[in-house]
């Protein structure tokens, strides 16, 4: 009985929603313990040694909320339970276009499953390959990880990790390892960023540099980060296997498709290509994404001959699995929400950037890369990250010896790296819903690596460094 009650508190401690409100809780005490300040900014971009504190009177209402004592102009106030609890429904509202994109896909492949299409062509893949594992892995991750690191490819992966880990579960591995295969591929590529637009394209110009310069050690950075995260996938199939997963030779259907089922992922491989085409052609936004997702739905419900009411069901059930995303989501927005309320946000990263100083090249490399880890659990997105630190990283940078090429490397880096496990990013949390695993879960498979990746990444700045990259 002890040990059923222990196992329940320490289930409920790792519901992701528990974690991520009590980022929350702990973003909202910050805003009462750090001073506030702000830096100017021009647009978007961070004015460089702009930095100024801003006087912050706190009262016993402030506890309640911020609302309640009048805040002088030029006087900040910090956030207090009620700002908090109102920061969650702000969130999902700022990121209703992406909640919804999310739901739509969840939708979409509960018409696909019903139909028995995602099953029946995974059962004949598997035929072809003759569900070879370790064939499977690397080739998948490379190719999910070259949309990633050449194109910036992310969310559209949203539609395979089903299909992925449906394709594991068939081998009789976890739906953790199909998880695993297309976000470290995914998250990797955009370490390494070989030519992502999203992260170049902001980040080099506001250090000088011309956009995709400097290949090489981004080449260097993503052949190693990606060997090690198919070395670390290969170790956790070994470890399953020595738990008992079967290693017998699993007979696969060799039959070909039905007609039906074969129109059907014609359809899915189809959409899919067209989906990247569009989405960086006519930079499709989130909306613009779920009519779109809403529309495959109607095809495949017409090709399955699903009369309205079946297609309706089997849509509202797959929207259901996903909707813990909504909440997930907002949690994670109502982080940055509260800390911008406070005006702290702009302190962490004033703090973080003295840290680095002008030490010598080696040391303010690694601050910069430790800061940037910390700073993308304030702000998860890689371009919103690069457009406030950049501009601050760049000057201190160059007092300190760091040429630009490693500056960017480091923001890189810090900023990958951190993505793979940091509970406030929504592109990783989305990945997660899709797959109904908890972040806990994820974060207990994924620690080694990350340690191993961190190791790694101060190895190829130092080389960095010492080449004069």
């Amino acid at each position: 009985m002890a040990e059923a009650t222990a196992e329940k508190k320490k289930s409920s401690l790792n519901n992701p929603v528990i974690i991520m409100l009590l980022i929350v809780i702990i973003a909202t005490l910050l805003t009462f313990f750090l001073p506030s300040g702000q830096y100017q900014r021009d647009g978007k971009l961070v004015v460089p040694g702009s930095y100024a504190q801003i006087e912050k009177p706190i009262e016993a209402a402030n506890i309640v909320a911020s609302g309640l004592v009048e805040t002088p102009k030029g006087q900040a106030a910090p956030a207090g339970i009620a700002d908090m609890l109102q920061a969650v429904p702000e969130g999902i509202a700022k990121q209703s276009g992406l909640i919804f994109m999310v739901l739509f896909i969840g939708g979409m492949f509960g018409i696909l499953n019903k139909s028995g299409a995602i099953e029946a062509g995974l059962e004949r893949a598997l035929g072809l390959t003759k569900g070879n594992i370790y064939i499977l892995i690397p080739v998948l991750m490379l190719i999910f990880s070259a949309g990633s690191t050449f194109m910036g490819l992310a969310k559209e992966y949203l539609l395979v990790i089903p299909m992925v880990i449906a394709l594991t579960t068939r081998l009789g591995f976890s739906s953790i390892l199909g998880l695993a295969i297309v976000t470290l591929a995914v998250k990797v590529g955009y370490l390494a960023s070989i030519t992502n637009p999203y992260a170049l394209s902001v980040a080099q110009p506001l250090l000088g540099l011309p956009v995709f310069s400097g290949l090489s050690m981004r080449v260097a950075t993503y052949f190693v980060m990606m060997g090690l995260c198919i070395a670390f996938l290969m170790w956790r199939v070994r470890q399953e296997i020595a738990n008992g997963v079967s290693t017998q030779k699993i007979e696969f259907d060799s039959k070909p498709l039905s007609g039906q089922h074969f129109a059907m992922i014609l359809v899915l491989v189809a959409g899919i290509i067209f989906l990247v085409y569009a989405s960086h052609t006519w930079k499709w936004k989130s909306s613009s994404l779920s009519a779109y997702y809403m529309f495959l739905s109607i095809v495949f419900a017409a090709i399955a001959r699903f009369s309205p009411g079946e297609a309706a069901d089997a849509f509202v059930s797959g929207m259901k699995k996903v909707l813990i995303a909504a909440v997930l989501i907002g949690l994670a927005t109502a982080v940055a929400i509260v800390l911008d309320k406070g005006k702290v946000l702009d302190t962490i990263i004033y703090y973080l950037v003295s840290l680095v100083g002008e030490s010598s090249p080696y040391v303010a490399t690694y601050s910069m890369f430790i800061s940037q880890l910390i700073l993308d659990i304030a702000i998860p997105s890689t371009s919103g990250q690069a457009a406030v630190t950049m501009p601050i990283m760049g000057p201190v940078g160059q007092l300190s010896g760091v040429s630009p090429q490693t500056t960017i490397l480091a923001f890189l880096m810090g900023n990958g790296l951190t993505n793979v496990i940091t509970p406030t990013s929504s592109g990783l949390l989305i990945f997660l819903a899709t797959a109904q695993i908890g972040w806990g879960q994820w974060a207990r498979y994924v620690w080694p690596l990350i340690i191993l990746l961190a190791i790694a990444a101060i190895i190829l700045l130092t080389v960095a460094v010492s080449i004069g990259y």
